[in-house]
């Protein structure tokens, strides 16, 4: 370690984020490797080792013969103060060596509020910012991840995005630069052939064209970059790689415990959900593959839970069998087994008695609107029949603890929509006095609400967001209603609505952003999804300072043919059908799911066996 390394750690919270050295880290004799990969989380230890997809793509990286993947998380205020005082610069956990000195630094982009932590980062290696400031091959700067379904506003800092899933294209863009390294091409020379391969956009290759009025008035490739760049899928998930050897963290983190991913995708098709469309189609782990995986995990790791994982994890088919068998191995050895991600209409108490009876958690919902009507618009397809039936056989059965997620700012919504959230937390509340068996205990009902965020490639891409001051408004009409119906039992959390504005600016913004996001990151801003850093009139200054507003990305509404900045990403969902299925809302019908009818949506196209597993 770093002598100066040794002297800072004493001085900062939770040194043991910045050692490494956990079990089942990958270390590799450097003689042996030809190309070093820093896979950078742009947030902290705690939140980057819960996310399963940086274990897949680190595993995968490493099973490559002579690429050495290695892990580096966003240090903390004070850490970052106390490297900065001392000339540390970022390093990665597993060699403790300078990022600046690996050949690729790629960033995991789940979430627009990270956007200028990858700038921070970038600085703390010692590295410019944009791209365009660095002119050489390596190193090779590219992210991935949800967020970069619009990688528009990071266009001027990143060199080329990878869209949708890596354990194929990680490995593909490493061999290419092999290639490019080993046969002397030019930095450019290299992103136009990276530009050929599936999935790989390079912002670079785009020209971008603006209206009078802020639009995009087109999007034109050039240098033989494709005019579509198509997400790359796996096919079988059965045949893809899953880390059964996880890393043991060295500090506690979110999720600290095995997480089994069981589907990619989801059958449901609920019109604000940019995850249901941006992993479509839906592919199915086998129980038998699951069962084998989980046994591997947990017997590796020691681990005393496992979390069955998904979009929609109780629309898994098989998971009756699959929990049977999880619950051969897990009884005897005390470990608990959890299903998150449950919805009120396939709520199974057998299945929930079974997956608990190790430790019995509180049970979560999202009905996501309070009346029937918006829960049409929003094709939720949950029914307040379905919540209360789930909800008495809950309670009979034992459970007193709830928790129901809302959305407000819904597109259609009205006060009656929002006073309803307060009614069915009341009757949720009157549903348990008639059927607990046990009155003395009480029952907790939180309801949380947070607000709407329109995301890109979804059916409401095309709406405005509520202004903040509206979204309290509603939110203190629901505290009111809540009053009134003297729901002692329910306590009620709302979120914060100034990130959720810069979400949304973020998320459906132009590559006009980039000289913002620098902007704020030059005045101070980083880790700007945590309240303790955040500020929006650092937002608010820069958008000024460039000539751009929020209304102008939040709260406006798209028209019906506008080009999109995000066009040229291509998730296999058609935008035509999105365009339908937002008729389909303001009609206030449904749209069946996957799995009773396939509505057309264009996703299976990227099946080579043509159809979804559904």
């Amino acid at each position: 370690m770093d002598p100066r390394l040794e002297r800072i750690l004493p001085r900062v919270q939770k040194p043991s984020r910045y050692t490494g050295g956990e079990y089942n880290e990958t270390i590799k004799d450097k003689s042996r490797v030809d190309l070093r990969f820093a896979f950078c989380f742009p947030d902290t230890y705690e939140i980057g080792m819960s996310n399963l997809g940086m274990r897949i793509l680190y595993g995968c990286l490493n099973e490559m013969e002579g690429v050495w993947c290695e892990r580096v998380f966003a240090p903390w205020g004070d850490m970052e103060d106390e490297m900065r005082r001392a000339n540390i610069p970022l390093y990665a956990l597993e060699s403790g060596d300078p990022v600046g000195e690996f050949d690729v630094i790629a960033f995991s982009l789940g979430y627009e509020m990270a956007y200028t932590e990858v700038l921070n980062m970038l600085d703390l290696a010692g590295l410019p910012v944009r791209s365009s400031e660095r002119p050489d091959l390596t190193p090779l700067v590219v992210a991935g991840g949800t967020s970069c379904i619009n990688a528009e506003p990071l266009a001027d800092f990143v060199d080329l995005f990878l869209i949708g899933e890596g354990e194929e294209l990680d490995p593909e863009v490493c061999l290419l630069l092999r290639r490019a390294r080993d046969e002397g091409w030019s930095k450019g020379e290299f992103l136009r052939k990276a530009a050929r391969i599936p999935g790989v956009y390079v912002p670079g290759l785009y020209d971008i064209a603006y209206n009078p009025d802020g639009t995009v008035a087109a999007i034109s490739p050039r240098d033989g970059a494709p005019k579509k760049v198509t997400k790359r899928i796996i096919q079988n998930l059965d045949g893809a790689y899953f880390p059964t050897k996880t890393i043991i963290p060295s500090t506690e983190i979110i999720h600290d415990r095995v997480v089994l991913e069981l589907f990619r995708g989801c059958i449901r098709g609920c019109r604000f959900c940019q995850a249901g469309y941006a992993y479509r189609p839906v592919r199915r782990r086998s129980p038998q593959k699951c069962l084998e995986l989980a046994k591997e995990a947990l017997t590796d790791s020691g681990y005393e839970e496992i979390t069955l994982s998904s979009l929609s994890s109780s629309d898994y088919k098989g998971l009756g069998e699959l929990c049977d068998g999880l619950l051969d191995f897990c009884e005897p050895r005390m470990i608990s087994l959890s299903l998150p991600s449950l919805r009120a209409d396939n709520f199974s108490m057998s299945l929930m008695d079974r997956v608990q009876k190790v430790r019995k958690t509180g049970l979560t919902f999202a009905p996501e609107a309070g009346s029937q009507r918006l829960r049409d618009v929003i094709n939720k397809n949950v029914t307040e029949e379905d919540l209360m039936r789930t909800c008495s056989v809950a309670f009979s059965g034992g459970w007193s603890t709830i928790k129901l997620y809302f959305m407000l700012g819904l597109p259609t919504e009205t006060d009656e929509d929002v006073l309803a959230i307060a009614d069915l937390a009341h009757r949720v509340q009157e549903c348990w006095y008639r059927n607990t068996n046990n009155r003395a205990r009480g029952v907790r009902i939180t309801v949380s609400t947070a607000l709407f965020v329109p995301k890109p490639h979804t059916p409401f891409q095309w709406e405005p967001q509520i202004s903040s001051a509206e979204y309290e408004r509603r939110v203190y009409l629901l505290k009111d209603r809540l009053k009134e119906n003297k729901s002692r039992s329910v306590t009620y959390n709302y979120h914060n609505t100034d990130i959720s504005l810069v979400e949304a600016v973020l998320s459906r913004g132009d590559r006009r952003l980039g000289p913002v996001i620098e902007e704020v990151w030059r005045q101070g801003g980083r880790l700007e999804a945590w309240s303790e850093y955040f500020s929006l009139e650092r937002w608010e200054k820069a958008l000024e300072k460039f000539g751009l507003s929020a209304d102008f990305y939040a709260f406006r509404k798209r028209g019906e043919d506008e080009v999109f900045p995000w066009d040229m990403i291509d998730l296999g969902v058609e935008k035509d059908y999105l365009a339908s299925e937002r008729k389909e809302a303001y009609n206030e019908r449904i749209t069946p799911d996957c799995r009773k009818m396939c509505t057309g949506c264009g996703a299976s196209c990227l099946l080579e066996a043509g159809f979804c597993d559904e």
